[in-house]
């Protein structure tokens, strides 16, 4: 060992260089830095003033504002250069673009650090494309505290181009998100014209001729993607051609979006659950919608009180071009829509040229029918709305017609415009009058300035108030309106006794709507309430070709409910003032507060300090633990097993080897996982707590190490090539919390020896296979040109939990997936190293060792604790206890296979919380399992179908669709380290949808409307 002088001298330099240079483990190809300081202060740090790091009165920097720069140029080593960066960024570090046209092959994820600025030279001049890019986000920032992005554009990012997810503090100033759409793709050699994108006249029909842009349904979902994050200001941006919607910010906590426009994408602006929102001064013009303010149904939780003032929203004619979605349904010629959401001021706006409506006002009663919104937690009226001193010119003058295929498979939703010119017809009371052709009964109606569904509950006296998972009362707004979150168990009912006074009248106008003050042209009808559905019937038997309907009788059939029910025109039914002698009040305009640290992200360690513990002389077959805290270049470095060429080998101290149940598919690669406990200290045994600890893994002390090798076995040639091996290390930081660190090695040759070397930027290999699977016995063949090793970020992305300890948290080794004798995945090393270890029950094995604490008293057969939890072989029948092939097996077996590939993101703690799609072991199989549930975004990632899991319908459910895509970044699940189709899962997934989802799951008809 190197002695103590040594050792001292060592922590002076760390002290010392703290914030002046990167981590350990960067290479030649790394981008240009300095230590010049980012200024990444803005709504960073409060201060929208000069942005330029600014000076004290002295003219000295100060202090808190020193970071490293990270200079990034155009060329071949672009992605290299960028990704080689991220891995480093540290609070008040910037990542920044020079100016010019950028290739990059993969995305740009920022995780694990805080208080950090990505930049370009100005969203003219830095153009980032991402058209060939494996990711399917252009940029993506995960659980950071305090992020700003400026200056640049994201050109064909295949999903999407901005996204930040849980994200506190969150800024994105003067960017552009744009597709190329159906035209000329945007090159470097055209973009300096191409990105500047007007809006004359937009193609009302698909193929219509348009001068400007051509939208495309393959192009990405959402523009500026904002979603379950706080205190994010979106200002001086823009979003031309998603398919989704523009510029969006969903399911957060005070969100500004204002001095931006949005152009050709299906919705142009979208704030959706969203609690304290507010658009300012923007323009939205040729997208199919402007504005929607509305909750989305069966996700994180839900939203209260938005601001729309001082917008523009003006010819939003563009057909519907989305895949799937609610956003699918919103129809051509919309300024402004709102479903579902409470307490929405709408002032000093103007809304001119919509052919459908310049404000429509309806609720998901119109949608799902009356009491039939499965999502119980969520209020389907709108209440609250304030619509005043608006100008509103030119509305409803070209309702677009129902699309008839869809309505003939049970998706009404494009019928609305129908029914608004049905019911708006000025020879409405002679029936007679409509008899003809198709297109005459759909071309003499028109639209209005403002249209509402006339929909609104009635009191449920007999529905209580709804209770937490414990019992408890949820908590409550001032109103009395529950304040609900995706924890709280879906209730009975819709609980609304909230809105009514004691003797069962509705409290207006607080649980109403105000509309006044507002100039309205002449040129348009005002107002109409159309009364929901009555009429329907016509539309479905026209999509149904009953031409009997069209007959006299029929038509005064169909049209009774209209004649004795008919729409009306009154707006003065919205005129609080004069009905109740007050109106809504002016609801708050909303402020950040000013950015907070965490305090929790150290500064890097220079190369002199990790160099010196990462060569650190260790004895035989001992761990260099001080060097655990570093990310060392090299695997050896660590000592963690007796061959340091090879990762199969025993391990060395305490490592003990381990194989789970159900895996995470990785391109069939072989997989040997060793965990290290600390000398002395002992892993405390949790399981699933019965459903309150569904994402935790048993509890590592600190200093644990979790080695995972990937390595690629073709038994008929008898080779096996390790390829990557991943680390998990269990550290503390500097404040004394828990972080776990994901290290990347790559497995490569050098001077005659077997070296891995960290590779934080990841990375790709060529492989092939050919073994039989340990489990089935299944011969597996096959081969891969693009076998994909994660990047240190990505890493995160999978393994990072919000209710698990910070960083890349263990996934697999849970109690449930470690029920199991030990059995090497692959025979090929027969009795030699890890293949040595003893195959008896791993829980048991680790309990007698003494590295494994609390495990309850254990009942084993055939290598398998029977009275604890057991997560089955996915791949093995019967080996759920159940029937080998029956209902119960093969749900079980494809819930193991979901909750180890999908379920570590698909949690309501994961990376995609915010899609309302959670595969927790213990939650059952019903709407939020994905039964019946639409998809949160549209996009190419829903495949064109509507529903996540239509029971009895593989073909048209997007999990299939997804679990079997490859080549495809928008719609391949898992998306991160894979390349192929798991070929058999993918077979069980459909058999379980085809054969054992039926009706009798809850949210089952949900599937029709």
């Amino acid at each position: 060992m190197k002695n103590d002088l040594w050792r001292a001298l060592a922590i002076s330099m760390l002290a010392s260089t703290l914030t002046l240079t990167g981590c350990g483990g960067s290479d030649s190809s790394s981008p240009t830095t300095s230590n010049t300081p980012t200024g990444n202060t803005g709504d960073n740090g409060g201060d929208n003033g000069d942005n330029n790091g600014g000076e004290d009165n002295d003219g000295e920097t100060p202090p808190d504002t020193v970071g490293r720069i990270f200079l990034i140029s155009p060329g071949d080593n672009a992605t290299d250069d960028m990704i080689n960066a991220m891995v480093q960024l540290r609070p008040k570090d910037t990542l920044q673009f020079e100016c010019g046209y950028f290739e990059l092959d993969q995305g740009l994820l920022i995780q694990a650090t805080e208080d950090v600025l990505i930049k370009g030279c100005g969203k003219d001049e830095t153009i980032l494309s991402f058209k060939n890019s494996v990711n399917v986000t252009g940029l993506e920032a995960l659980n950071i505290r305090g992020i700003t992005v400026e200056d640049l554009t994201i050109l064909d990012s295949p999903g999407d181009a901005f996204k930040l997810k849980s994200v506190k503090w969150g800024t994105l100033r003067n960017v552009r998100a744009i597709w190329s759409g159906g035209g000329e793709p945007i090159t470097a050699d055209n973009y300096e014209e191409r990105i500047h994108v007007s809006c004359t006249n937009p193609p009302f029909n698909e193929g219509d001729p348009t001068p400007d842009y051509v939208p495309s349904s393959a192009s990405g979902r959402y523009g500026i993607y904002p979603v379950e994050s706080e205190n994010i200001l979106v200002e001086g941006s823009e979003s031309i051609g998603a398919s989704d919607a523009g510029i969006y910010v969903g399911q957060t906590n005070t969100a500004i979006i204002r001095d931006s426009r949005a152009a050709y994408n299906v919705m142009g602006f979208e704030i959706e659950n969203v609690q304290g929102g507010e658009y300012d001064n923007n323009l939205a013009e040729c997208n199919t919608g402007a504005f929607l303010i509305y909750d989305l149904e069966n996700i994180t939780r839900y939203g209260d009180t938005s601001v729309m003032i001082n917008n523009v929203a003006r010819n939003n004619n563009t057909y519907n071009f989305a895949h799937s979605g609610l956003v699918s349904a919103v129809p051509r010629g919309t300024g402004f829509i709102t479903l579902g959401y409470d307490n929405i001021e709408v002032l000093n706006n103007t809304f001119e040229d919509h052919s459908t409506a310049a404000v429509i006002y309806v609720s998901y009663e119109l949608i799902d029918g009356k009491g039939k919104t499965a999502d119980r937690k969520l209020d389907p009226y709108t209440e609250g709305l304030h619509i005043h001193n608006n100008v509103m010119k030119n509305s409803g003058y070209d309702l677009p017609p129902p699309d008839l295929e869809k309505v003939a498979n049970g998706e009404v939703e494009s019928v609305l415009p129908f029914l608004i010119g049905l019911k708006n017809l000025p020879t409405l009371n002679d029936p007679t009058q409509l008899l003809g052709s198709l297109t005459n009964v759909l071309n003499q109606g028109k639209g209005a300035h403002i249209v509402w569904d006339g929909l609104r509950d009635e009191l449920d006296e007999d529905c209580p108030y709804p209770v937490d998972s414990n019992g408890d009362p949820v908590p409550m707004w001032d109103s009395g309106k529950p304040v609900h979150t995706n924890e709280h168990p879906n209730p009975s009912c819709h609980y609304n006794a909230y809105k009514f006074d004691e003797n069962k009248q509705r409290i207006q106008p607080e649980w109403g709507s105000c509309i006044h003050s507002n100039e309205l042209s002449e040129d348009s009808a005002p107002y109409l309430n159309f009364h929901g559905t009555d009429g329907l019937e016509l539309v479905l038997a026209i999509a149904d070709q009953d031409l009997s309907i069209l007959s006299p009788a029929g038509l005064l059939d169909v049209l009774e409910g209209l004649l004795n029910m008919p729409s009306d025109t009154r707006l003065s039914d919205h005129d609080c003032q004069a009905r109740f002698g007050k109106t809504l009040a002016p609801l708050p305009r909303v402020d950040i507060r000013p950015f907070e640290p965490s305090g929790e992200f150290d500064p890097a360690p220079s190369d002199e300090v990790v160099d010196f513990y990462c060569s650190a002389d260790v004895a035989e077959g001992e761990i260099n633990r001080e060097a655990l805290n570093y990310n060392c270049p090299t695997l050896d470095q660590y000592n963690l097993f007796a061959d340091p060429q090879d990762p199969r080998s025993l391990p060395n101290e305490s490592g003990q080897p381990f194989v789970l149940n159900s895996k995470l598919f990785s391109d069939y690669a072989t997989k040997y996982r060793v965990v290290f406990v600390p000398p002395g200290e002992q892993a405390v045994y949790r399981d699933g707590q019965q459903g309150n600890n569904p994402n935790g893994s048993i509890h590592f002390p600190d200093g644990t190490v979790i080695a995972k090798t990937f390595a690629f076995t073709d038994e008929s040639n008898g080779t096996e090539v390790p390829v990557e091996t991943r680390l998990l290390i269990k550290r503390k930081n500097s404040q004394g919390s828990a972080v776990w660190t994901g290290l990347p090695y790559i497995w490569e040759e050098k001077d005659g020896k077997q070296v891995a070397r960290l590779a934080m930027n990841g990375g790709t290999a060529s492989a092939s296979w050919h073994y039989r699977d340990a489990d089935s016995g299944t011969l597996l063949t096959g081969s891969t040109a693009s076998y994909s090793i994660p990047n240190a970020n990505q890493c995160i992305t999978c393994h990072g939990n919000d209710d698990q300890p910070a960083g890349s948290a263990p996934i697999g080794p849970k109690p449930r997936n470690l029920n199991r004798a030990y059995q090497p995945e692959s025979a090929f090393m027969g009795n030699s190293g890890q293949g040595g270890f003893p195959q008896i029950n791993q829980l048991k094995q680790w309990q007698d060792l003494g590295i494994l604490s609390g495990v309850p008293t254990l009942t084993i057969s055939n290598g398998v604790a029977t009275n604890i939890e057991h997560l089955p072989r996915w791949n093995v029948p019967g080996d759920s206890g159940e029937t080998a092939h029956s209902a119960a097996d093969i749900e079980s077996r494809v819930r193991a296979y979901l909750e180890v590939n999908c379920q570590h993101c698909h949690n309501d703690k994961g990376a995609a919380s915010n899609t309302g799609y959670y595969l927790d072991h213990f939650r059952d199989v019903n709407a939020s399992y994905g039964v019946c549930k639409k998809p949160t975004a549209t996009g190419g990632g829903s495949c064109g179908r509507q529903h996540v899991l239509v029971p009895g319908d593989a073909s048209a459910s997007i999990v299939s669709c997804r679990l079997a895509a490859e080549n495809d970044p928008q719609r391949m699940m898992p998306p991160i380290a894979r390349s192929v189709t798991h070929s058999e899962a993918s077979v069980l997934l459909d058999q379980w949808i085809d054969n054992v989802v039926d009706g009798s799951y809850t949210n089952a008809n949900g599937c029709s409307n």
